[in-house]
């Protein structure tokens, strides 16, 4: 298996870490969106939230926390985006899970998403009984 960020994991790639936790590894972005932008990765290779074992969860959760507190004391953003992408049509760019935490300092600088919205309320109901026939 080729992938950059297990690459990373076993030193094979110099990084910038941030913070490593028995789960997670914490590291710069080599291509910030803005200086300070991080990532937090599993220690264990999976390809995206679906194959993740969810017990990371209070792990990353705080992990997010320190990274993200750390981030706006340090560059002086007035906030931050945490963005995780699934499979290249949603902009994953590298095959194992990750997590970015990107610090913002005007909204104009990096648009999210156009807002879009639904025909009727009658369709989005009707979505949304359908998702919840799946769960």
């Amino acid at each position: 298996m080729d992938c950059v960020f297990c690459d990373i994991l076993a030193g094979k790639i110099p990084s910038a870490k941030l913070l490593e936790t028995e789960s997670l590894y914490a590291f710069l972005d080599i291509a910030p969106a803005n200086k300070g932008h991080a990532l937090i990765i599993p220690r264990t290779h999976c390809q995206d939230i679906l194959g993740v074992d969810p017990k990371i969860g209070e792990d990353l959760l705080s992990t997010m926390q320190r990274i993200a507190r750390a981030i706006v004391n340090v560059t002086g953003a007035k906030g931050f985006n945490i963005i995780q992408n699934n499979g290249r049509v949603a902009g994953q760019e590298v095959d194992h899970l990750h997590w970015h935490i990107i610090p913002r300092f005007d909204r104009a600088e990096m648009p999210l998403w156009k807002q879009g919205k639904y025909e009727s309320m009658d369709e989005m109901m009707r979505l949304a009984t359908t998702i919840k026939l799946q769960i």
